[in-house]
């Protein structure tokens, strides 16, 4: 606003707009703002925030020995668009691990049991049945691993067979 439009204000604009301008700015402490929103203080002789030079940085670690390693190496130039041979000579700038778990897949071993004619007195043979055909198919890994979660996550019984169900197929 400059002195002409100062000028046209009615004497109760103007007195509004002379108490507008004295009112001090809404803080937690002069109003019903949570202090949350109060503007912080600029302290004297404060630091910029963020590491400081010549901090050593805190990356993970890269893996000892990679399950497989796929190079990376460029095949034309970013500025020009030409092509770069590929026998030019490279530097390693950087690496990187990607980490992922697996495929989770249970190990199914088929118990096949057999019978035969005694070519002797002609009665049938039959192979005796392994443990797998008169109790629970399931090994012991899986057993110790519903145990676990079963006792120790306080997973029912409902949640656990549904995690067995879309975790491993069984």
């Amino acid at each position: 606003m400059d002195r002409s439009d100062l000028q046209q204000l009615s004497r109760e604009q103007l007195i509004d707009l002379v108490l507008q301008l004295q009112r001090p700015d809404k803080t937690s402490r002069t109003s019903s703002k949570p202090p949350s929103t109060d503007k912080k203080e600029k302290r004297e002789n404060s630091r910029p925030g963020g590491a400081k030079p010549g901090h050593e940085p805190h990356n993970r670690r890269l893996a000892d020995n990679p399950d497989e390693i796929r190079d990376h190496r460029p095949t034309h130039c970013e500025f020009c668009g030409g092509a770069v041979a590929a026998d030019a000579g490279m530097a390693l700038i950087g690496e990187y691990d990607e980490i992922e778990i697996p495929p989770v897949k249970p190990h199914v071993i088929r118990h096949r049991r057999f019978a035969c004619r005694c070519q002797h007195c002609g009665a049938e043979a039959k192979a005796p049945a392994p443990a797998a055909a008169t109790a629970t198919p399931f090994g012991p890994r899986i057993h110790a691993l519903a145990i676990y979660y079963k006792g120790f996550q306080a997973l029912s019984y409902e949640r656990l067979r549904l995690m067995f169900r879309d975790a491993f197929g069984l």
